[in-house]
């Protein structure tokens, strides 16, 4: 094998997070190549996702890293000189019966004790930030003023162009058929066209994460999870932050909504039970589902047209929290995968967290949030707020 085949990294997946770890090893000065099946960037579950940035989580690791990915955000325009529609709106969950007040208030100590910005505002003072809320039965809800949405697209595709600059081959249409595995270690990759050498193997193949361990004879705990979302029209700005509904109903445990700056109305529900599998064929029960519990909280929105729905798959972890870390049967796999929907978010932050595992410049910050994402932990407990 030539040298030219050889890599420092070689990453699976040019996805949320695949695209900005290819860009943050090549500027820790790697030789990096990213193998992607399909034909561009971005064009799994990162362009379905509906863009919204959150800190507002109920553990440390990804309190932590969605800070990090805010901040990153908030200075995108500075850094790289390009626009990804970053809007610091905010989010809010609402709280209509008190089994949602008891849950947030809960959540805001352990939020607070991390750094997070983000208060319970009673019924008065929450109608003051969102006027169009449903006042009859509102208890209140909390507020984040730093969280907020980008282009999920627009994003991927910087990271893509700048990592390119840095001298990352990309590789589209290229799926990973297998690997030649010697001493607990992958000596090389084959795919469709070829085969490569690298001293690290990246895996951040997103909902299909699990097939590319079983191709390195393991078993990684991750299951597609369908979800749907819709687009309305544009409208003349009146929503401000992302709207968060966490009351269960039949056939959803949850929603949200915001308006983009563009005027567009994005919204996404979370199936219950999930809807388990590869099928992102939209479905004839998620508008009328969705609309009408968006309409009971925002009788405003009754009007807007929508536009269009689509479906992705969320790659689901048992406890819905990431599982990044060294494999423990293979000793140069890095797993960066399960990030249960929300890798746009945590992309850009588990990215350099990624590079600083493989430089070997981890901080006691690091190894701690490590700790709770660990490829060999138990899976207990779950995220509460997924």
């Amino acid at each position: 094998m030539s040298n030219n085949n050889h890599y420092d990294a070689i990453i699976i997946g040019a996805g949320s997070l695949g695209t900005p770890t290819a860009y943050y090893l090549a500027k820790a000065g790697l030789k990096v190549l990213v193998l992607e099946s399909v034909a561009s960037v971005g064009q799994g579950s990162n362009k379905r996702a509906i863009g919204g940035i959150r800190a507002t989580h109920s553990d440390p690791a990804k309190i932590r890293l969605c800070l990090r990915s805010i901040e990153i955000f908030s200075h995108f325009r500075e850094e790289f000189g390009e626009d990804i529609e970053w809007d610091q709106c905010g989010y809010t969950f609402v709280a209509y019966s008190p089994r949602e007040e008891k849950v947030l208030k809960d959540l805001l100590v352990v939020q607070k004790s991390y750094g997070l910005v983000n208060d319970w505002y009673d019924h008065d003072d929450l109608l003051k930030i969102v006027p169009d809320l449903t006042p009859e039965g509102l208890i209140g809800g909390t507020f984040s003023p730093y969280d907020g949405s980008a282009s999920p697209l627009l994003t991927n595709h910087a990271y893509y162009s700048h990592a390119q600059n840095l001298g990352v081959d990309f590789h589209f249409s290229e799926p990973v058929t297998g690997f030649k595995i010697e001493h607990d270690k992958i000596k090389s990759i084959h795919t469709s066209q070829g085969s490569y050498s690298s001293d690290i193997v990246i895996n951040s193949a997103g909902p299909y994460a699990a097939n590319v361990g079983k191709m390195a004879g393991i078993d990684l705990p991750i299951k597609p999870d369908s979800h749907e979302a819709a687009i309305t029209e544009a409208v003349a700005r009146f929503l401000g932050p992302m709207i968060v509904d966490i009351r269960p109903a039949v056939g959803s445990s949850n929603y949200y909504f915001y308006q983009h700056i563009t005027g567009q109305i994005i919204f996404c529900i979370t199936p219950s039970p999930n809807a388990w599998g590869t099928d992102t064929n939209e479905t004839s029960t998620f508008l009328p589902m969705v609309s009408k519990r968006m309409i009971e909280i925002m009788p405003r929105l009754k009007n807007i047209r929508v536009r269009r729905t689509w479906r992705g798959l969320y790659p689901m972890t048992p406890d819905g929290f990431p599982i990044i870390g060294w494999s423990p049967e293979i000793s140069n796999f890095l797993l960066g995968i399960g990030l249960c929907g929300q890798g746009f978010m945590l992309g850009p932050s588990t990215g350099e967290l990624l590079t600083r595992l493989v430089m070997n410049k981890l901080t006691a910050e690091d190894n701690e949030t490590l700790s709770y994402l660990s490829p060999t932990r138990k899976f207990e407990g779950q995220e509460l707020l997924k």
